[in-house]
């Protein structure tokens, strides 16, 4: 019986949201309708302004999440309690902003009451309201109609297909936005750097190497006594060498290990006999997840990158061991 519950309003909500596509579709009023909304809400970005999305209640709720998605996809937005900007957080408004309104009823007294404040600031305001005929869809600029043929409450009163497809309303206006302003990934990994995208669109080497003076650094006359002291004492698994600070060669743990196998003859060697002269290398500007690609895309992996600047001067070292922790 629960389960039927469940998969019951699962439907009347997909029903709700399908039902406004159509009417959307189907109604060149709806049309215009959203071309205005949008306009008005791009118009009032390009001069600075803000969407300050109002909502209260169930629609409360909803408002925050349109006014988060807004301001995480490129439209600066704030949401406003109607409440709290009846006693002072009106403030928070300026001339250039809109106002998205959400109200299933569109009568909503704190709503409907803080209008004439909006316009007198100039305002403009977007009402998206289940009662086209509502005090609210009256005052407003334009109206999108969010109105459903019942909420999957089982006594249809708790709001639920109704903020249901006010919030899907809310997500298409915030992309659509997104596009036109041709806000693009890496403008959206810089509104969110903890996140992985945020991670692997913004870190560059620089912020992941190891300085130089933090890394083994010898040069090729160097003894094995020399470069097994310095692997052992900074551990990162490599040492550079370098003449000048121009860098010469890398050698790695793996390279020590080769080495190894000549026996006694070990230690007569110097460290340009060992060290790889040609190794890859990444410049400090580089991003960090294109590094990880070049050290895993290899047809021989490698764990560690020397890292240069355009003159092949040795800056520091960047280990896949850091890679693969911060992604």
């Amino acid at each position: 019986m629960s389960f039927k519950e469940f998969c019951r309003v699962m439907e009347l909500e997909a029903r709700a949201i399908t039902d406004a596509l159509a009417r959307f579709r189907t109604d060149a009023n709806a049309e215009a309708s959203i071309g205005r909304a949008l306009e008005l809400m791009v118009e009032r970005s390009r001069r600075g302004g803000k969407v300050m999305v109002v909502g209260l209640g169930k629609s409360g709720k909803i408002a925050a999440k349109i006014s988060a998605t807004l301001s995480s996809t490129g439209t600066r937005s704030v949401y406003l309690h109607p409440t709290e900007a009846l006693h002072g957080d009106l403030g928070v408004t300026g001339p250039e902003d809109v106002v998205l309104a959400i109200s299933q009823t569109g009568n909503t007294e704190e709503i409907v009451s803080l209008i004439p404040f909006f316009k007198k600031r100039g305002l403009g305001v977007v009402a998206i309201t289940g009662n086209p005929r509502s005090r609210l869809a009256a005052a407003a600029d334009v109206v999108l109609d969010s109105s459903v043929s019942e909420e999957a409450c089982a006594h249809n009163l708790a709001p639920t297909s109704s903020t249901t497809l006010a919030l899907v309303i809310g997500d298409a206006l915030a992309v659509a936005l997104m596009k036109t302003q041709g806000f693009s990934a890496e403008d959206f990994a810089k509104n969110h750097p903890g996140g992985a995208l945020g991670r692997r669109l913004q870190l560059t080497v620089a912020d992941l190497m190891h300085p130089l003076v933090r890394v083994a650094v010898l040069g090729q006359d160097s003894t094995m006594e020399d470069v097994l002291d310095a692997s052992t004492r900074m551990r990162l698994g490599a040492v550079l060498i370098t003449e000048s600070q121009r860098l010469s060669g890398i050698i790695t743990d793996g390279d020590i290990r080769r080495a190894l196998k000549r026996g006694e003859a070990f230690f007569g060697l110097k460290a340009g006999e060992i060290m790889c002269s040609n190794p890859t290398t990444v410049g400090p500007e580089t991003l960090a997840y294109d590094a990880l690609r070049i050290m895993e895309e290899r047809e021989s992996q490698i764990s560690v990158l020397p890292v240069v600047d355009p003159q092949g001067n040795a800056l520091g070292l960047l280990r896949i061991h850091d890679l693969v922790q911060t992604f």
